[in-house]
C-alpha cells in the first residue's frame, strides 16, 4: 500500500515537474541576440529563473522517492541515481546565479557607448558558453546518467513493463546526445532539431508517470 502511494506521488512529481520545465525555457536567453533583449525581457527572465529553481526540490524530492522503493533492489545504482540527481541540482543552481548576469550585462550593452560594445560581446560570448556548459552539458548529461541506472533498475527488475525501461534508456541517451549537439552549437534549443530529439523522453515520461499513478511499481523479489 505505501508503495503505491508512493508510486502515485512519484507519477505526480513527474507530470509536475514536465509542467515547471515548459515554464522555465527563456526564449531571450537563448536566442542569439540576448545582449540585445534579455534586458528588455527582464521580468520573463526572473520567472523562468524561478520555474527552475523550482525544479531542484521537484527532481531531487523525486529521485528520493523512488530510492526508496528501489533500494531493496539494488541500493548501490539507487544510491548513484540520488547521486546524480543531487548533481543536476547542483549545475541548475549555478544556472539560476548566472542569469542575473545576462540581465545586467544586457543592460550595459543597451545603453553603452560603441567604444565597450566589443568588451559587453566578449564578456557575454563567455557567460553564455559557461551557462551552456552548466546547463546542456553538466544538468542534462548528470540527469541522463542517473536515468541511465533508474532504468536499468527497472530493467532488470521488471518493475514496469520492459518496452517502457528500454524507451527510458533510448530516451535519455538522445537527450545527452542533444546536449552535446548544443554545446557545439550544431542545434539550438529553440528550434525543431532539438523538439525532435527531445520529445521522445518527453512522451516517455508522461506514459511513466500515468503507468506509476494506475499501476505503481510492481514488486519483485529482492535482488541480493
Amino acid at each position: 500500500m505505501v508503495n503505491k502511494q508512493f508510486s502515485k506521488i512519484a507519477g505526480c512529481l513527474i507530470f509536475i515537474g514536465v509542467a515547471t520545465g515548459v515554464l522555465s525555457i527563456i526564449p531571450s536567453v537563448e536566442s542569439e541576440k540576448y545582449l540585445e533583449i534579455v534586458y528588455q525581457n527582464k521580468t520573463k527572465v526572473l520567472i523562468g529563473a524561478l520555474f527552475q529553481f523550482l525544479l531542484i526540490p521537484i527532481y531531487i524530492g523525486y529521485s528520493l522517492i523512488l530510492y526508496y522503493l528501489l533500494r531493496q533492489y539494488n541500493s548501490i545504482l539507487s544510491i548513484g541515481f540520488i547521486g546524480f540527481r543531487f548533481m543536476a541540482g547542483v549545475f541548475q543552481l549555478i544556472g539560476i546565479i548566472l542569469l542575473p548576469t545576462f540581465i545586467l550585462l544586457s543592460e550595459k550593452y543597451s545603453t553603452g557607448i560603441d567604444s565597450n560594445l566589443i568588451f559587453y560581446e566578449t564578456a557575454g560570448e563567455i557567460l553564455r558558453i559557461s551557462r551552456d556548459l552548466i546547463n546542456h552539458l553538466g544538468v542534462i548529461i548528470a540527469t541522463g546518467l542517473g536515468n541511465l541506472l533508474l532504468y536499468s533498475i527497472l530493467y532488470k527488475e521488471k518493475n514496469i513493463p520492459i518496452w517502457l525501461s528500454i524507451w527510458g534508456i533510448t530516451g535519455n541517451v538522445l537527450i545527452m546526445l542533444a546536449g552535446i549537439l548544443i554545446l557545439f552549437q550544431l542545434i539550438e534549443v529553440i528550434s525543431t532539431e532539438y523538439v525532435i530529439i527531445a520529445t521522445p523522453i518527453l512522451l516517455q515520461e508522461i506514459i511513466l508517470a500515468i503507468w506509476l499513478i494506475k499501476n505503481g511499481l510492481k514488486h519483485t523479489k529482492m535482488s541480493y
